[in-house]
């Protein structure tokens, strides 16, 4: 069972309020207007890129963040979509769509300390050179992985500063550029030119994984009211965020669109405002790499540690450090950071989208089925539409996420078929191994004088308020093998477990 030092920690370490939160959803969306110069080029000019950021919001971003916001407010346990996909379909689904959402997030994750030295071999060519390029990532993603360690309240506010530091010189941007802006040049496109690969991959990663904070919702201070405002503010940010930049730099310059590629912004910066101006945006960049970096860290890692105490996974992933963080489970994020750091942008980028389409295919249909079979389950926040309602409201980003898919390259459907294959076979592994008690699988439980099978369900379905039968027997399983003196209870649900 976790220690009593780790329950103090988990219970005394301070909750993540509303504008720490908005700037951790910020930063798991999106972090800035770094990246999004690709969709100029790929969408043959100015146009598609500006259309594209206006509507993708509303058919992609609102429902999923509404739905997150319903969602995570019902479920409020570290573990997120997790829990969900459990509640609708049962344990088995809810460990596939932690597998797959873990596996994207720690390929999203290892982006961002190659971007950020790539930004600074521009003033530095010495990170060219494999010799100081190593040791430097290395030393990133050490660094940062320990600012996660150190408490996750720590991580929100030092988001915020991030974000006031890196949106900034967009403002200024934006200002300085309203006396050369021409409006008839932002419906310039030439379709001849247009990369629809491209376009929707750029479209579809910077307007993505609204969910992730959910993976946060047990450190959240009064998560029923903070979720709502949160994704709401975070909604508002990201796409100005968009925006500004796009319609300053479009607008107010004659430039190709073939010119418009990952850190052209400085170059925008620069034509408009001047070389510090350009310096302030590569500088900004770099800062918003390491802010991406740890809001992305902190979702993968509290959903490891989630993930853990429904029973998924053994108990030492949720054990927490004196600072109430799961020290475990952010290794484990460390370490396939560090693996899969060697990989191609391009490569990272449509891998991790054709992942994360699958499980958020596999929530919308969890969204529906909540709504359908537990129609009574509490939600203190909850979408204002009734079960019609909601199906049309995830139909367009369905759409979405089936065409993201079908663009993939045969590369990624064969990649994500063998992952998917492996989730698949991981599931009975540790099964297995907690039949055969190799290690601890255990959940925290109220302890009573007599811990029936009954009373092992009951205190699971507290827990976890709304999770169905299925979820609360693979609970009162797991824990029921912590106890030795409970093996014919263990032995039914055991049974129970491998009938589902």
């Amino acid at each position: 069972m976790t220690s009593d030092v780790q329950q103090k920690a988990a219970k005394t370490s301070p909750k993540l309020t509303v504008l720490p939160l908005i700037a951790l959803i910020f930063y798991e969306v999106s972090g800035g207007p770094f990246g999004v110069e690709d969709s100029v080029k790929a969408g043959g000019g100015p146009l598609l890129s500006l259309l594209g950021f206006l509507i993708f919001p509303l058919i992609w971003s609102i429902p999923e963040a509404l739905i997150t916001a319903e969602l995570a407010t019902s479920f409020p346990e570290n573990g997120g979509y997790v829990i969900w996909i459990s509640s609708a379909f049962g344990p088995f689904w809810g460990f596939q769509e932690g597998f797959w959402k873990w596996l994207s997030g720690v390929l999203d994750n290892a982006l961002y300390p190659v971007l950020f030295l790539d930004y600074l071999k521009h003033s530095l060519p010495i990170f060219n050179l494999l010799i100081a390029r190593i040791p430097a990532l290395l030393g990133i993603t050490g660094a940062l992985t320990y600012l996660n360690y150190r408490g996750l309240h720590i991580v929100g506010f030092s988001a915020v500063s991030l974000l006031v530091f890196s949106l900034c010189p967009f403002v200024v941007m934006g200002i300085l550029s309203i006396p050369h802006i021409k409006p008839r040049r932002w419906l310039v496109v030439d379709f001849k030119k247009v990369d629809w690969r491209g376009y929707f991959n750029s479209m579809f990663w910077n307007l993505n994984y609204w969910d992730k904070a959910s993976t946060l919702a047990g450190e959240v201070e009064n998560p029923s009211k903070t979720f709502p405002k949160a994704l709401l503010g975070a909604v508002v940010l990201v796409v100005s965020s968009y925006l500004i930049p796009l319609l300053a730099g479009t607008g107010g310059l004659t430039s190709l669109s073939s010119e418009w590629s990952d850190g052209y912004f400085a170059e925008v910066g620069m034509l408009i405002g001047g070389f510090w101006l350009k310096w302030w945006i590569q500088a900004a960049s770099a800062m918003s790499n390491l802010g991406l970096f740890e809001a992305e860290m902190s979702g993968d890692a509290f959903q490891l540690l989630g993930m853990s105490e429904m029973g998924m996974l053994p108990a030492i992933f949720a054990s927490r450090s004196k600072y109430g963080t799961p020290t475990l489970s952010i290794l484990c994020s460390a370490t396939g950071v560090i693996f899969l750091s060697w990989m191609s942008f391009q490569e990272i980028l449509e891998f991790l989208n054709f992942l994360y389409a699958i499980g958020m295919l596999l929530e919308f249909a969890a969204f529906i089925k909540l709504r359908i079979k537990k129609p009574d389950l509490h939600r203190p926040y909850k979408v204002p539409l009734q079960t019609f309602g909601v199906t049309m409201l995830c139909l367009l980003p369905a759409v979405l996420l089936v065409l993201v898919m079908c663009l993939a390259s045969l590369r990624t459907f064969i990649v994500s078929g063998g992952v998917i294959i492996v989730g698949f076979f991981l599931y009975p592994v540790l099964v297995h191994a907690k039949d055969r008690k190799w290690t601890q699988f255990d959940i925290e439980q109220p302890t009573s004088p007599s811990d029936t099978h009954q009373e092992s369900h009951s205190a699971a379905s507290e827990m976890y308020p709304g999770v169905d039968e299925a979820s609360v027997s693979l609970l009162s399983d797991l824990s029921s093998t912590t106890q030795p003196d409970q093996e014919a209870s263990g032995s039914e649900n055991e049974e129970l477990l491998k009938t589902e």
